[in-house]
């Protein structure tokens, strides 16, 4: 098991540009990572995606790179609610796309656990292990969202 990261796929039963659509915009990112509420969405390099995690706190992830609608990537400093991702204090998370007949293979791979900066409060759930099991989660909600929204 590779302790740098988290890997996880599945197939959606939806075209690529809705489940782009559910992945990166506003209405539907709070949906499948939140409580519902929209989240604020700057999608463009160096642009902030406003993740509330609950409990856990709001987090200033700071996009990376998107090629609409193959792939979106973000830094993600789950251990430092309110603090925008930095190369130092965050995860890099990648999501890929790829059309598969009328459906969708959703591919996202989470890495820098064992070279990110140390969190100053040490939390259970921003651990590799968390996160793995957060993900398969929260891309079953992407998935059930996209194909609600499908037909």
């Amino acid at each position: 098991m590779n302790q740098d990261q988290v890997e996880q796929e599945i197939v959606i039963d939806a075209p690529i540009e809705r489940v782009w659509a559910v992945l990166t915009e506003s209405e539907y990112v709070g949906q499948w990572f939140g409580d519902g509420t929209p989240a604020p969405v700057d999608l463009r390099p160096g642009g902030i995606i406003q993740l509330d995690h609950g409990d856990h706190g709001r987090f200033p992830t700071k996009i990376v790179a998107l090629d609409p609608p193959r792939a979106l990537s973000y830094r993600w400093a789950s251990g430092f609610p309110g603090v925008v991702a930095d190369e130092a204090n965050s995860t890099l998370v990648e999501f890929t796309l790829a059309a598969e007949g009328g459906s969708t293979r959703l591919k996202v791979v989470e890495s820098g656990f064992t070279t990110r900066t140390p969190s100053p409060n040490p939390s259970p759930d921003d651990t590799r292990e968390s996160h793995e099991e957060g993900w398969t989660a929260v891309i079953a909600k992407l998935g059930e969202l996209s194909e609600k929204l499908a037909v």
